[in-house]
């Protein structure tokens, strides 16, 4: 047996990292251990919604850790019941479970569902999801996901998965057989790039599970809590889905995440369904004064108005740089470039102290606080323009 010779050792290596280590952050910044500020555009891959260390969630979190972490899901606490409560007012949704992660609230809900349909459907388990879908890390989610670098690991997964198109109402009902019982997707694929579901999509969607009395699940992980300009993204396309997962900015940069489900929906019994961290006090605490915060007047029309200046800035990169589209709504946008330089550009913003996301090799994703600035949106899109036309340069030379 041999022991860790450096810090870094003893964590498992389970992604490529710089050896930068950060040690503080606020609002749209972060900083390194030797002194370096970093504008930050992933904010933990949209977990971050008010930015880092927001004053909010810190005294949320200093005053409940004074009166109670956690008396066990077995009972019941304060901040549970009043963050559930905001949630099924702001939803069409009737009762909450939470949860520690997206994962987990997206097992929970491939749970619900075939629950459902051993209780309504004779036995039905079968839930349709989306080549480039997204939904977690379990064994269950990974099965889920239509991610093409999952599928030679961890075999044998969870049956149980067809995958249709998005944006093609004809391969979802190609799929539809009396095994069936939903239907999920994320409303926007993030980890496959950022490639929406349109409106139309969403509500024939919707009239599509209803006529074969199907749920229809929304991992709203990623566009949840105000990201797209309204508190929920499925809200754009006026429909109401039977079960939707909500995880990354719900707890603005704490682990929370929750499953809302309608009450015919929600048919689980007693043993189903629990976890032993799962709607503690703490952690609703921070989700509480998150959600108030996102609702107050103006604050998700703030977002969407910061939303399409960022797309505007990024379509102007684009057409300086001959690059393809911007892709994606409110805060949660991609650029095309078309070619596969996206690590190098992301590498080469590491350095310049701007931190950028490459979901694949084509393609740059924007993530940043909610309550970004303009100007920090001007600094980011000048270091980029910077980048490329340093990259576009060395291009032409060689």
């Amino acid at each position: 047996m041999t022991n860790a010779t450096h810090p870094f050792d003893a964590l498992m290596e389970i992604t490529a990292r710089p050896p930068d280590v950060f040690v503080r952050g606020e609002g749209s910044f972060l900083w390194d251990d030797g002194g370096k500020r970093y504008l930050d555009f992933i904010q933990g891959w949209a977990v971050n919604c008010l930015g880092h260390s927001p004053a909010v969630v810190a005294d949320a979190l200093a005053a409940q850790a004074k009166l109670l972490l956690t008396p066990s899901p077995a009972f019941y606490n304060g901040p549970s019941l009043k963050l559930a409560k905001v949630l099924v007012d702001r939803s069409c949704f009737d009762q909450v479970f939470f949860a520690n992660s997206g994962a987990e609230a997206n097992e929970g809900a491939i749970k619900l569902a075939r629950k459902y349909g051993a209780l309504h459907r004779n036995g039905a388990y079968e839930i349709i999801t989306f080549e480039g879908g997204f939904h977690g890390r379990t064994l269950a989610t990974m099965s889920a996901s239509g991610k093409k670098a999952f599928e030679p690991l961890f075999e044998p997964k969870v049956s149980g998965f067809p995958k249709a198109q998005l944006n093609d109402l004809a391969s979802v009902e190609r799929l539809i057989n009396d095994k069936t019982i939903a239907v999920m997707l994320e409303p926007i694929q993030g980890e496959a790039g950022v490639w929406p579901a349109t409106d139309r999509f969403l509500r024939d969607l919707r009239e599509l599970t209803t006529a074969h009395g199907l749920l229809l699940i929304v991992d709203e992980i990623q566009t949840g809590i105000g990201r797209t300009g309204k508190l929920f993204h499925h809200e754009h396309a006026d429909i109401a889905p039977d079960i939707m997962t909500l995880g990354k900015g719900i707890g603005g940069g704490v682990p929370l995440a929750a499953l809302l489900a309608t009450e015919a929906a929600s048919c689980f019994e007693y043993g189903d369904q629990g976890g032993t961290f799962n709607g503690n006090p703490l952690m609703c605490a921070a989700g509480l004064a998150v959600l108030r915060h996102v609702v107050a007047p103006d604050f998700l029309k703030s977002v969407a108005d910061t939303g399409l200046y960022l797309e505007g800035e990024l379509q102007r990169i684009s057409a300086r740089h001959g690059l393809g589209e911007v892709r994606g709504r409110g805060l949660l946008l991609a650029l095309d470039l078309r070619v596969p330089i996206a690590g190098t550009v992301v590498a080469q913003a590491f350095d310049d102290g701007v931190l950028l996301n490459a979901p694949r090799p084509d393609a740059l994703r924007f993530m940043p606080a909610l309550n970004v600035t303009k100007g920090e949106i001007a600094a980011m899109i000048d270091c980029l323009d910077a980048i490329l036309t340093k990259m576009g340069a060395a291009r032409r030379v060689a």
